[in-house]
């Protein structure tokens, strides 16, 4: 056993028994799974955890049929094209645009499963594990820990130890994982990979950079929701910033973030892998400084998420509204249209801060649903 990965790492299988045991006595996590699941009985989800002896069976158990049953709530469809990593046999390290803090790895995870692969490890950051049943959960649910509330010292340390991690993961045990590829969701949807990312995969590993980048197969994979069901939160985020300097969001919010984007409508969501940038990796200069080569690793695999997109009516008239004309009104029909701007007032009327400006606000949620448009168009021409 690798005991330096112990604080981060999902649990072994062997301690799941001793793990089920402390959920079921938590009273927090009984009073979850009876808000999740009301219709059955306590001592049935215990029964059936105990009987549980991998977190890939409990995840098919508990989680596989209760996300598809969110899918069938609150979006139109729910869609993988996997076609680009043909091998299901290799483990990849899926690097994303991230769009929801649950769901963005959830629902990949049931779509791979269909497909007939394993599920992903996932990368969480501690800010989330508000409760310890919480951080206990997730750990059966395959997911290890970033840790975010740290010196810098500290931080580069554990950065050090996940980077360590991921390549063990995907070198020593084959499995996939999922990673964001900025820490937080782009709150104007204008999907940036940060180099910071980029750099703390590269720390572990051996040899050059590139050596250390290939070794863990990365593949960029681009996320599409019709609609966000968070977009007036995140759009009220930015009134908040801009109007209160040291404006900083508190726990409270974070759950509600989560919550509105478990359950909120989502329309259609279309999951897009690209190829693995290992052929491009292979054939970078590799005199180059850090900087420029990180610099262009972003810019590949921005490229590759953007040019993955699926591009929807919605995200067309949102580009025509923001900028006052009817450039791509091709796309879409009257109806497309006025569904749009009905929908994005019923949104803003949800936003309940003092000085609510509504101005403002209807131009950022605009803008999250050009971006991706933009970021497309910009994608494929090159």
């Amino acid at each position: 056993m690798n005991v330096e990965f112990d604080e981060i790492r999902p649990y072994h299988d062997e301690e799941l028994p001793q793990i089920f045991e402390e959920l079921i006595a938590d009273p927090a996590f009984r009073q979850a799974a009876a808000t999740v699941m009301p219709d059955v009985p306590f001592d049935v989800v215990a029964q059936k955890m105990r009987a549980c002896k991998t977190k890939l069976e409990f995840q098919k158990t508990f989680c596989y049929g209760l996300l598809w049953k969110l899918a069938a709530d609150t979006t139109d469809g729910l869609s993988l094209d996997h076609t680009a990593l043909p091998d299901k046999k290799i483990a990849y390290t899926y690097i994303s645009n991230h769009r929801d803090i649950i769901l963005d790895s959830g629902f990949l995870s049931i779509l791979l499963v269909d497909q007939g692969m394993d599920t992903v490890e996932i990368a969480i950051g501690d800010n989330l594990l508000i409760y310890p049943w919480i951080k206990k959960f997730v750990r059966v649910n395959k997911s290890f820990i970033v840790l975010r509330a740290l010196s810098m010292r500290q931080k580069l340390e554990a950065s050090a130890r996940m980077s360590r991690y991921i390549h063990y993961t995907i070198g020593e045990k084959n499995q996939s994982i999922w990673i964001a590829q900025r820490e937080g969701r782009a709150k104007d949807a204008n999907d940036r990979t940060q180099d910071s990312v980029l750099k703390m995969l590269a720390m572990g590993g051996e040899g050059h950079v590139i050596d250390r980048l290939m070794e863990i197969n990365l593949a960029p994979l681009a996320i599409s929701y019709e609609y966000d069901p968070c977009d007036f939160l995140k759009a009220q985020e930015f009134q908040l910033k801009r109007d209160i300097p040291d404006y900083k969001k508190s726990t409270a919010d974070d759950l509600l973030n989560m919550q509105t984007g478990l359950f909120g409508y989502k329309g259609r969501v279309h999951f897009q892998t690209g190829a693995c940038i290992n052929d491009e990796l292979a054939k970078m200069d590799r005199s180059l400084s850090k900087p420029e080569l990180f610099a262009r690793l972003s810019a590949l695999i921005d490229k590759r998420i953007h040019a993955n997109y699926q591009i929807n009516p919605n995200n067309y008239v949102a580009h025509d509204l923001l900028e006052g004309n009817e450039t791509f009104a091709s796309h879409y029909t009257a109806e497309d249209r006025q569904r749009f701007i009905t929908y994005v007032d019923g949104q803003l009327d949800r936003i309940t801060i003092p000085n609510k400006d509504l101005s403002f606000l209807r131009e950022k949620m605009f803008l999250m649903y050009a971006n991706p448009l933009r970021n497309y168009l910009a994608a494929i021409k090159e």
